[in-house]
């Protein structure tokens, strides 16, 4: 029987030959705004590497403090977007296939600047934490509440940046809907207080954005959405407590036209709903929803009680594992998500994919914190 990491799959226009994906890691080498030159090939080299597919880092779309930092790429303005066509470029000589993810950060409190960038949320509520994965803080109020003109003015930036996604010749658009960015921020009950009808249907604003980059992009093109119960800033949030939630959450997104749900998991090993069996997050999504889904959370990596408490990850060195991926692929042969996402492991080693694929399970390289500082 052959690897189910490594039989191919079509989804929709998107025909990837394995089932490893680059997760999106946000690098933060983008000087206002403008992605590091050596970006293209960063990329390259993991499509080199036998990656199936690569989901860029969190990039801006255009509208006034969309980004993350001074530092988060932005997907919009010629000097911006002629880096990302030489990063697709890269990619595509390199025999692999890319998306963008395009975001808005909204009130997202982990990188404050100076002056502080005047956010925008649902309710302008948000409970920041002091730094990632810690519990959130107490309650911001921030500004005021969107109005439905800037609701507007935001879902016509997401559609740009779609539009300029497939112009350059992307294989497909990843809207940012995890974390604790905007989107996120309306599908949560805490930061998301309206009484109008984007507040009565948490889903509404992500349903539009997702309404219209489809109308934009056309029918072929493929759109995913990152999906995420959990907030950089408070990792025990939850937006739906049941599968019938979660369901109800879905359903119009997946009528506005989303191909593939991206789940961030933390720990793809986690059952989401323990009262109703094992399947973790992009199980459920893909039973719920009935489109494929990306299941992620520290694949590739070794099991350890201090890498794997509660506390913050990115700063421990982790040592390359190939011990669950037989669980991995047992959860990939009964249907419970359809691809597999990694991030430190393939930061850690570019050529994780063809190693694991040729059985060079020797030469796996971990992940040091110090990769988070440059584009290795």
């Amino acid at each position: 029987m052959s690897d189910p990491l490594f039989q191919p799959i079509t989804i929709g226009t998107l025909a990837l030959p394995n089932r490893i994906v680059m997760a999106p890691m946000g690098q933060g080498k983008a000087v206002g705004g403008v992605p590091d030159p050596g970006y293209p090939a960063y990329y390259a080299r993991r499509a080199e590497g036998g990656v199936g597919l690569i989901v860029s880092g969190a990039t801006a779309i255009g509208h006034a403090h969309a980004a993350f930092d001074e530092n988060e790429p932005h997907f919009h303005g010629d000097a911006a977007l002629a880096i990302w066509a030489q990063a697709i470029d890269a990619v595509h000589a390199a025999g692999g296939q890319m998306m963008p993810q395009i975001g808005h950060a909204g009130l997202q409190g982990l990188a404050p600047v100076a002056p502080p960038w005047p956010g925008i949320g649902p309710s302008a509520v948000w409970l920041p934490g002091a730094q990632v994965g810690q519990p959130a803080g107490p309650e911001r109020i921030e500004g005021q509440p969107m109005t439905l003109a800037e609701i507007d003015t935001v879902i016509a930036a997401f559609v740009q940046a779609a539009i300029d996604a497939q112009r350059l010749g992307f294989d497909g658009v990843e809207v940012h809907g995890a974390h604790g960015f905007l989107i996120d921020q309306f599908l949560w009950a805490r930061t998301n207080r309206r009484d109008d009808g984007f507040g009565r249907d948490r889903a509404r604003f992500a349903a539009d954005v997702i309404a219209a980059v489809r109308a934009a992009v056309g029918p072929d093109f493929p759109i995913a959405l990152r999906f995420s119960q959990f907030k950089m800033t408070d990792y025990a949030a939850r937006l739906a407590e049941t599968p019938q939630e979660l369901e109800a959450l879905l359903r119009p997104l997946v009528d506005a036209g989303v191909d593939l749900f991206d789940c961030s998991l933390r720990r793809f090993w986690r059952a989401e709903f323990a009262d109703d069996g094992p399947m973790n997050l992009a199980g459920w999504i893909r039973k719920l929803a009935g489109r494929p889904t990306i299941a992620g959370g520290g694949i590739g990596l070794a099991k350890t009680a201090l890498e794997y408490g509660e506390e913050g990850v990115y700063g421990r060195v982790a040592d390359a594992s190939t011990a669950h991926l037989d669980d991995v692929r047992e959860r990939l042969v009964r249907g419970e998500f359809d691809l597999v996402a990694l991030g430190r492991s393939i930061l850690g080693d570019a050529a994780w994919a063809a190693k694991v694929r040729d059985g060079h399970h020797e030469n796996l390289q971990p992940y040091r914190p110090e990769l988070l500082a440059g584009l290795n």
